[in-house]
């Protein structure tokens, strides 16, 4: 769970007939991209009272794991009992979409910026394509092409910026949060079949759950129980990643889905870049100039595009 939700496969084809314009929807998926978008300035600033990514994401899981549940209890109401099956699958895609993606992130943002990490994470459409290529033998159109080319030039003046300034820890920031974009671009592939049969907030919730499961079991084996004392900010800032970055943004984007589509909701992410970027400068001192505006433009009209392009 590294600031993403789930999306149906296929596009809006899965979702509710949108209805264009309706401004509750809007202001829905908008508020869930901005509540997402605030997951690395969170992290950012309780790294700031020496803790590592094994305890901060320990804390976060611990306080959401009730919240998903509650979910996965809602939205199986009425409905058959998960099979053992569902439990193995539930159990896969938390481990790649949920643990690892979020253990890979947190980790990064301990050398990398918010900004970067933002634009490295959403690169997530351009992930699937190229997963749909190497795993399906898909053969992308040239719009395609051009819009992964113009996604990754925007990436590359970024993170070349920050190379300057970062040196090695740069590169294995990124390199981390790449790894967390590609397990969860896994999970996005593998997922389309069951997000139809359970429903996405159901799965969602299971998948979540089993997740929180393996980062609090991450945390008891590799460190003792004296590494769980912490600074009551890490605390207090564990509880609102939990809640307001984390489970909150799940409910708000799948109710904007509901009303305006999965289309429209998705194009509405690219509040996130630019919300994190806004958010690193005011409360995180982070630098702002050309070469991250230019490369912030560049990843979200090559997303753009690529939604945009015949499939």
């Amino acid at each position: 769970m590294s600031g993403r939700v789930i999306q149906p496969a296929g596009g809006s084809a899965s979702a509710p007939a949108a209805r264009p314009g309706s401004r509750g929807g809007l202001a829905l998926a908008a508020l869930g991209s901005i509540a997402f978008s605030g997951k690395a300035i969170i992290v950012k600033l309780a790294y700031r009272y020496d803790v590592d990514a094994v305890t901060l994401i320990m804390y976060r899981m611990l306080f959401a794991l009730p919240l998903f549940v509650l979910l996965a209890w809602w939205a199986g109401r009425g409905k058959p009992a998960l099979t053992r099956r569902d439990i193995t699958v539930c159990i896969g895609l938390g481990f790649s979409g949920y643990y690892l993606a979020s253990y890979l992130d947190f980790a990064g943002l301990q050398y990398t910026s918010a900004s970067l990490e933002r634009l490295i994470l959403y690169l997530n459409p351009t992930l699937v394509l190229l997963l749909g290529v190497v795993l399906h033998g898909l053969r992308p159109r040239p719009a395609q092409i051009a819009a992964l080319a113009l996604s990754y030039a925007g990436v590359a003046l970024v993170f070349g910026h920050e190379l300057d300034f970062g040196g090695r820890n740069a590169l294995l920031g990124a390199g981390l949060v790449f790894g967390s974009a590609l397990s969860y671009a896994v999970y996005l592939v593998f997922s389309g079949a069951e997000v139809r049969r359970l429903g996405a907030l159901r799965l969602t919730g299971w998948a979540s759950s089993m997740a929180c499961g393996f980062c609090i079991a991450q945390f008891l084996m590799l460190r003792p129980l004296a590494a769980a004392v912490v600074a009551p900010q890490v605390l207090w800032l564990s509880l609102l990643n939990a809640t307001l970055c984390t489970v909150a943004p799940v409910l708000m984007v799948m109710m904007a889905i509901e009303r305006v589509g999965a289309a429209i909701t998705a194009q509405t992410g690219a509040l996130g870049p630019v919300a994190t970027i806004l958010m690193g400068v005011v409360l995180l001192g982070e630098p702002f100039n050309a070469w991250i505006a230019a490369g912030t433009a560049f990843v979200i009209a090559g997303v753009w595009l690529l939604a945009r392009a015949p499939r």
